[in-house]
């Protein structure tokens, strides 16, 4: 148990590395997450449906939300373990977050993928893990396993 322990340090780093070299070899580094982010965002704030349910919630908070999903984005693309955050509990309470917002919200970041990818793989890889987050939050805060239930009669 002890070598288990003390070479977990080591196997973190392993991992972290493969990431950096990964993100590297796509074109990706910080100056192009902080430009997804940024870009991203800004044409959030400008869409129709996802603007004003992104700035009731984040009214005044934008620069610090801003920070927030650049730490995000670097952490899951160079596996740092440098955000901490809680995602779903943080999208809990945000008023008129629906499911149908989840799509435009993938649209929306495929097409700043379109724009500012540095690499085809790079476009894939923000999208696949775009994808998988949206999955993971419309599951988590709106999926009800009762609706699931064979027993259940239809209405």
């Amino acid at each position: 148990m002890d070598n288990d322990i003390q070479g977990r340090p080591a196997h973190v780093a392993a991992i972290r590395e493969r990431a950096e070299a990964e993100m590297r070899a796509m074109g990706v580094d910080e100056a192009f997450i902080g430009r997804l982010v940024e870009t991203f965002y800004g044409r959030v704030l400008a869409h129709p449906d996802l603007g004003p349910v992104f700035d009731t919630r984040l009214n005044g908070r934008w620069p610090e939300h801003m920070e927030k999903m650049k730490s995000f984005w670097s952490a899951v693309a160079f596996r740092s373990g440098a955000y901490g955050g809680k995602p779903v509990q943080a999208h809990t309470t945000v008023q008129n977050l629906t499911p149908d917002l989840f799509p435009k919200w993938l649209s929306l970041f495929a097409e700043t993928l379109d724009d500012i990818a540095p690499s085809p793989e790079a476009k894939a890889w923000f999208m696949a893990t775009a994808e998988r987050i949206a999955k993971s939050l419309t599951l988590s805060l709106f999926y009800n396993p009762a609706l699931d239930d064979p027993n259940r009669k239809p209405a």
